[in-house]
């Protein structure tokens, strides 16, 4: 018979994970946004907008859609208190890896949108590291079974 030793985190371990599952949230709110765009949205946009839109290739939609979706199961499995948070998110991360360095490298987005364009993908990278890290600690501190 195995025993798991639990150890109760501290209350910013809650405070951060909500912050985190909130954050993932509203990744999934903009990729479903993006994903069941209407004409008439299409439409709103600058030509050049649009041309960034829909000639995004489907690998960078799948890598996004891994990005939000497995932040959010990975923030889910932190308030639960699981480890398998941390695979979970390490994945997030890869998402967001593949789908930044399209963003950066490939498209043209900086020139459509403008170089202030670039700090919410840095923000989104950075959170994705920070929270790979939090959950690693989270498990070495035995919060998360």
């Amino acid at each position: 018979m195995t025993t798991e030793t639990r150890i109760k985190p501290p209350t910013w371990f809650w405070v951060v994970s909500v912050l985190a599952l909130l954050w993932n949230l509203s990744g999934v709110v903009a990729y479903l946004s993006q994903a069941y765009m209407g004409v008439e949205d299409l439409e709103k946009m600058s030509q050049a907008e649009r041309l960034l839109f829909e000639s995004r290739p489907v690998w960078v939609t799948g890598a996004f859609a891994l990005a939000v979706w497995g932040g959010a199961l990975g923030c889910i499995a932190l308030l639960l208190r699981k480890k398998w948070a941390v695979p979970i998110l390490a994945i997030s991360l890869v998402g967001i890896l593949a789908q930044m360095s399209y963003v950066f490298f490939i498209s043209n987005s900086f020139e459509v949108y403008g170089p202030g364009a670039m700090v919410m993908p840095i923000m989104v990278i950075v959170i994705g590291i920070v929270l790979v890290f939090f959950a690693r600690k989270a498990s070495a501190k035995q919060w998360l079974n």
